[in-house]
């Protein structure tokens, strides 16, 4: 399958200040792929190294930091010299092993020409008590579950992903049926490579959803590996409670739906932990629409999303007919599954910063308002084809923004100043916006 990660790691490789990268993302979103098709495409040789399977490494950063020793040990176990200019290193599990983190510094300060590249369980990684964090002396890149856009790759529709990309409204009108229903399934299957892999090569709904089922166990599982165990319950209330937040009309998240009388101190770590390892998305109201957007945050008001739609259509037990259904997939749990969608696409888009909107008696609400490209700009997700917005208009006279986005199930059109995508090109659309 194609990820247009691809293309930042083949930046990455050419630039002149190269640090080691940091692949950055929840478990089971391609990272470990990723990381051996780049090695595959774009270097002569790659030297691999699971350092939770690998146990023979467990003390390879123990001794000291001395880069030469540890790239002549690599090269013990490749069988062959490491030729810096045509070889991608690759740490995978990284958390695993003791002040592997840490030993990206070095390779930073002492030996530069390796293209070394590292990714982990980000939880593993910053609850491991014995490595500092490298600031500054590494880069980052953030592997989100595959888009609309890269499913639509993996499905095989290459010239309508190039339709998509290129915003040619008047083709994609006369598919627009064809690309809802599209949209409308990926809502159900989500970005999970291996997922996605599974429907591409089964079509089977059941076989789907027993694989979200294992990523839903998995990340169980990593809570009680990585977490202190006075924290693994708070975090396992968050995580099964993002169902029901996200099916309140007010989707503000409640500390009383974990339990009678929760309370913010109780919980913030938990959420923090879950933001830190990408399994949940955050997004803060703000008071009004100014730039930054984040100095008009309320730190007590926010959202929570999951990580990927596919899984919390799983965790809901939501039913796989509901792709059948023109409309259902929109409105269900009050627009929830769609307003995530727009969410994880948004993130993916990587703005600079993604926030909502309501006045002051929480009587008028604006989904997204994110700052991108220099803008501020106002987003209404509506289910369907309904387009009425009281509020979002309400908005617009009130703060009169250059650009306004609305998404719904409706083909592509422009009035003045507002934008109407429909739900499978917005993140195509929003990009064009300068």
């Amino acid at each position: 399958m194609e990820r247009t990660a691809i293309k930042q790691l083949a930046e990455w490789k050419n630039k002149s200040d190269r640090k080691p990268l940091i692949i950055k993302g929840a478990r089971q979103t391609g990272k470990t792929w990723l990381m051996k098709e780049f090695g595959r495409r774009y270097f002569a040789e790659t030297v691999y190294i699971n350092f939770e399977y690998e146990k023979r490494f467990k003390d390879l950063f123990v001794e000291d930091f001395d880069t030469q020793r540890i790239i002549s040990t690599i090269e013990l176990y490749h069988g062959k010299k490491i030729d810096a200019d045509n070889t991608l290193i690759i740490f995978d599990e990284i958390q695993a092993v003791e002040s592997g983190v840490t030993s990206l510094k070095y390779f930073c300060e002492n030996a530069p020409q390796y293209a070394v590249v590292a990714a982990g369980s980000l939880l593993g990684i910053s609850m491991h008590e014995n490595q500092s964090f490298p600031v500054g002396k590494v880069n980052f890149l953030e592997l989100h579950p595959m888009t609309f856009g890269e499913f639509v790759l993996a499905t095989g529709k290459d010239l309508m992903y190039n339709a998509l990309s290129n915003c040619q409204w008047n083709i994609l009108k006369t598919f627009h049926d064809e690309l809802i229903r599209l949209v409308r399934t990926y809502m159900v299957i989500g970005g999970m490579p291996e997922v996605v892999q599974k429907w591409v090569d089964t079509q089977d709904y059941f076989a789907v959803r027993d694989k979200q089922h294992d990523i839903l166990n998995s990340y169980q599982a990593d809570f009680s590996k990585h977490i202190p165990d006075l924290q693994v319950p708070r975090v396992t209330m968050v995580w099964n409670s993002l169902p029901a937040q996200l099916s309140k009309e007010n989707k503000k998240f409640v500390y009383g739906v974990l339990r009678e009388g929760a309370r913010a101190k109780d919980f913030e770590l938990a959420i923090m932990w879950l933001i830190n390892c990408g399994l949940i998305l955050k997004s803060q109201r703000v008071e009004v629409p100014k730039m930054p957007l984040i100095a008009y945050q309320d730190a007590a008001a926010f959202k929570l999303y999951m990580v990927d739609t596919g899984l919390l259509c799983a965790a809901t037990g939501l039913s796989y007919d509901i792709v059948a259904d023109k409309s259902r997939i929109f409105t269900e749990f009050k627009g929830a599954i769609t307003e995530q969608f727009v969410m994880q696409e948004l993130t993916a888009m990587n703005c600079d910063y993604i926030s909502y909107w309501t006045n002051e008696r929480n009587t008028s609400e604006v989904d997204f308002v994110i700052q991108n490209n220099g803008q501020t700009i106002p987003i209404e997700v509506k289910a369907g084809e309904n387009l009425q917005a009281k509020s979002f208009a309400f908005f617009c006279n009130k703060y009169q923004p250059q650009y306004a986005c609305k998404i719904s199930a409706l083909p592509f059109n422009q009035t003045k100043n507002v934008f109407n995508y429909p739900l499978y090109a917005f993140m195509f659309g929003l990009k064009t916006i300068k």
